[in-house]
């Protein structure tokens, strides 16, 4: 691997990095950039993302024909870190969960006529989208082996009936992405739909309360009644539900830790400046040895987790699904956030504590990184499983 950026990417990391500073941050300490979920106003959104897009900063991981700058997964790991500096980064960028992922697998997998319709809206940032697949138990979760609900074909239409929880950003989504179970087959029994939010047969049964803060649409649980779906709205082919899946989890998953590494350096930069500053018992915090080992173990965390997550982005960038890669970097960067959020709230003290930084705000959304696209201990199995068939080769090069 070589680590140096390309000119272009490096230009567009530095011009990110620019945004960020001077229209972004300056936003958090204003109470008024916030909405009633602690996210950003959205009319303030409609804003930034207006002047994001005439930097020339939108869309950063689609191809250019459609509006992007068609970033590879490595060019986009550095360009999304520096994005989520700011806590509201990602989403004025028009590369927030789950609109990010939903895109990428659209535009992996979707026809050219489905991508007309159900992706270069999102694109253009005129619709927002979600991904309906997790259910309460016993349906699925980590394991989307597990889903319940469920799509019968009746001519050229198939009715959907079932129950989704947990589903992001459905409160305001137009455009979905629908997992159901067509058939009884294990690896060939789901499928994948496209539904619109004012196509009748479904309900948003309530916007779950979280610890937050919340991406914009919440969190919300969805129930499906007789609910029809052309099949010219279906997603690949019948029983490839969970191909889809594999397709777009992988590099959401990766994109999170992206993000993750963004919000870990953010909070270190805030702990630093305070420990330069603040001084006790004659003699300033960052002088001190025990304060100079949280800071550097957390800096070391980031690191290792930066590298993880280069590592797996370029071999997605070679064509692999870079499972082991992925999920190693999901489990390493979801423990690294915490840890430099917690280090960072802790030499801050009662500042750090309180909501003159965005520390607290940081460190609830923190927690939420551990258990996202599969929980770490999902990750850590799968982990063990690939270890006991591969044996010495799990830690082959190439």
């Amino acid at each position: 691997m070589d680590f140096t950026l390309s000119a272009r990417s490096e230009d567009l990391r530095r011009r990110i990095r620019e945004f960020v500073d001077g229209e972004l941050i300056p936003l958090e300490s204003e109470g008024a950039s916030y909405d009633e979920h602690d996210n950003i106003r959205p009319v303030l959104l409609r804003q930034m993302q207006s002047r994001a897009r005439d930097h020339g900063l939108w869309s950063l991981q689609m191809p250019r024909e459609r509006g992007g700058q068609g970033l590879s997964m490595a060019e986009m790991a550095a360009c999304y870190e520096e994005m989520n500096r700011a806590i509201f980064g990602p989403v004025v960028f028009n590369s927030a969960a789950p609109d990010d992922g939903n895109m990428m697998v659209l535009n992996k997998v979707a026809t050219a006529a489905q991508k007309e319709r159900w992706l270069q809206p999102i694109i253009d940032g005129t619709v927002r989208s979600s991904f309906a697949m997790t259910e309460p138990a016993p349906g699925s979760g980590s394991d989307p082996g597990m889903t319940r609900t469920t799509a019968v074909r009746q001519g050229d239409h198939w009715i959907v009936n079932g129950h989704k929880h947990f589903i992001t950003g459905a409160g305001v989504a137009a455009h979905f992405i629908l997992m159901a179970r067509t058939s009884d087959d294990a690896r060939k029994g789901l499928t994948a739909f496209l539904f619109h939010r004012d196509d009748p047969g479904w309900e948003i049964v309530r916007r779950i309360p979280i610890m937050g803060p919340e991406e914009h649409g919440g969190h919300c649980e969805l129930r499906f009644s007789d609910m029809r779906i052309p099949d010219e709205n279906r997603l690949m082919g019948v029983g490839d539900g969970l191909k889809l899946t594999q397709i777009r989890l992988g590099p959401a998953r990766l994109t999170h830790c992206m993000r993750w590494l963004g919000l870990a350096k953010r909070s270190l930069e805030i702990a630093s400046t305070y420990v330069a500053e603040r001084e006790s018992f004659g003699m300033r915090l960052a002088d001190r040895e025990g304060v100079q080992w949280l800071l550097g173990e957390a800096a070391m965390a980031i690191q290792v987790g930066r590298l993880l997550t280069m590592h797996a982005a370029w071999k997605l960038d070679q064509g692999d699904y870079a499972r082991r890669e992925v999920s190693m970097a999901k489990v390493a960067v979801a423990d690294t956030l915490h840890k430099a959020v917690d280090t960072a709230i802790q030499l801050c003290g009662a500042r750090g504590y309180s909501r003159d930084t965005p520390l607290e705000w940081i460190y609830r959304y923190a927690r939420q990184a551990r258990l996202v696209d599969g929980a770490s201990e999902v990750h850590k199995m799968v982990l063990s499983r690939t270890l006991m068939h591969d044996g010495v080769d799990f830690w082959r090069w190439g």
